[in-house]
């Protein structure tokens, strides 16, 4: 855990939980593509620049989930870098009990307010700033959070952040947390349409083609979409739907399950009824889905 692997002349992951990647843009200063979950991983990915003798001039958030932003307070203050990150994910960034909140739908309680739900807050500067470098490509990639996005760097080499997961992290999870899942199957048919030299996922292996991952990724939606469907084949409140997903996909549950894929099931939800494919009426002070 915490190796170096370099996949380009100029472009490196750090490998841990959720992928750091390293873009070495001279001799001395490099850029980081996020910085993990907490205080500890940046104190070891430290370690590693100060052991290759690189400067970090920035880190470049794909989005402002809290293991992809953990490590950004600890850095900032340590090497006085700039992180840039864009759109709702910067504010999340600065005002980190937004994600408990929005995934719990209100105030979070303690259970919710701990370092894999909450980071630190860091400062950020938008990608839009004149200091941002300009040979980075911003790739926008909503879907799986708000507006997330990857980065293609000058060498052609390419970070997804979480657009794609493992085939492992499917099989074992099922229901993979997505925001909005008409964005989020958008991106991936944009995603299997690229070329790169390499692709790095946050959440799966770096690649040089991540066309079968993709089409994995994609099948795994919709057979997530067919279970909610029968599970709704008679009027159901929600939490009803969500033990039976539970259930189907022998998933455990505890505060944190429950809003990941709680939020989940009601995105799903959300592009059921856009798409017609399930109604919602209230009966007797209660919320009920249908399939159509």
């Amino acid at each position: 855990m915490y190796e170096l692997v370099q996949v380009s002349e100029k472009c490196y992951y750090i490998n841990c939980p959720a992928k750091i990647g390293v873009y070495v843009a001279d001799r001395d200063n490099v850029y980081l593509v996020d910085s993990g979950n907490d205080k500890d991983a940046g104190r070891k990915v430290r370690q590693i620049l100060e052991k290759n003798g690189w400067h970090l001039v920035a880190i470049l958030n794909t989005h402002s989930n809290a293991d992809h932003i953990g490590g950004n307070k600890y850095l900032q203050g340590q090497t006085g870098c700039k992180i840039y990150s864009g759109g709702i994910e910067a504010a999340f960034t600065k005002y980190p009990v937004l994600e408990p909140s929005f995934l719990y739908g209100g105030y979070p309680c303690k259970d919710l307010r701990h370092k894999f739900l909450m980071a630190q807050e860091s400062d950020v500067t938008d990608f839009s700033d004149e200091s941002f470098l300009k040979e980075i490509e911003v790739i926008p990639l909503p879907g799986h959070f708000f507006d997330m996005v990857g980065f293609r760097m000058p060498d052609n080499v390419v970070f997804l952040a979480d657009c794609i997961s493992s085939r492992e992290t499917l099989d074992k999870y099922a229901v993979s947390f997505i925001y909005d899942v008409g964005a989020y199957l958008e991106t991936l048919d944009m995603v299997e349409g690229m070329e790169a030299a390499m692709f790095v996922p946050a959440h799966a292996e770096a690649s040089a083609d991540v066309k079968e991952l993709v089409r994995y990724n994609r099948d795994k939606v919709h057979e997530v979409a067919e279970k909610i469907l029968s599970i709704c084949k008679e009027p159901i409140c929600f939490e009803r739907i969500l033990q039976e997903v539970f259930k189907g996909y022998g998933l455990s549950m505890n505060f944190e399950q429950y809003v990941l894929v709680g939020s989940t099931v009601r995105s799903y939800l959300s592009w059921l009824k856009d798409t017609g494919k399930v109604s919602a009426e209230f009966q007797d002070a209660m919320l009920l889905w249908q399939r159509v």
